[in-house]
């Protein structure tokens, strides 16, 4: 078990160039792979990009697990997307609030336009090909982090600055609502072998 800081907004880690994995083997590899899943529980995240512990590499991890204020329909396991692409985005647009572990430590919330759905192709640890489409918060952490393989935060893309908001006061504020709860749902999630 390898827990690793958070690299915080403004690091220029987050910003250089994260290169592409040539071999999924390489231990070097594997241990990134590894740290990002145990820095991604330690910090009770969602998902969480090689950047982000200062690991210049194409590679990000997504598990929104089930909690108090979680549904089952709002979660999903364990995935490892090593050399992702998102190929196809739809049309139509849906608000989410997004926080981030880079940015005050995660405890900074905001609203975010993007896709409602998304289809990212990967790379698994075992080499393998695959791709996933998605909604709901999956969806979301898919975009948010293949942000992070392109240097982009997701401060960059808030729809409304009046609106940020501590962590505690999403919780209390945003999180139960009606609204924000069913944008949150999977409602689709097929995954397939390439």
């Amino acid at each position: 078990m390898a827990i690793r800081d958070t690299i915080q907004i403004g690091d220029s880690k987050l910003k250089q160039k994260n290169i592409a994995v040539r071999d999924v083997s390489d231990p070097k590899v594997k241990q990134v792979v590894t740290d990002l899943i145990d820095t991604m529980h330690e910090n009770n995240l969602i998902g969480m990009a090689a950047p982000q512990i200062g690991e210049n590499y194409q590679i990000f991890v997504t598990e929104p697990r089930e909690t108090e204020t979680r549904t089952k329909d709002q979660s999903d396991t364990l995935r490892i997307y090593i050399n992702p692409k998102i190929t196809r985005s739809s049309e139509e647009m849906v608000e989410i609030w997004e926080g981030c572990g880079c940015v005050a430590n995660g405890s900074l919330f905001a609203p975010v336009v993007r896709p409602k759905i998304v289809t990212v192709e990967a790379i698994k640890q075992d080499g393998s090909r695959f791709q996933i489409t998605a909604d709901g918060i999956l969806g979301r952490v898919i975009q948010h982090e293949q942000d992070h393989m392109m240097g982009v935060e997701f401060v960059e893309k808030i729809s409304d600055y009046k609106r940020i908001m501590s962590k505690e006061s999403y919780i209390k504020l945003i999180k139960p609502l009606p609204e924000t709860q069913a944008s949150c749902i999977i409602t689709q999630k097929t995954v397939k072998q390439i």
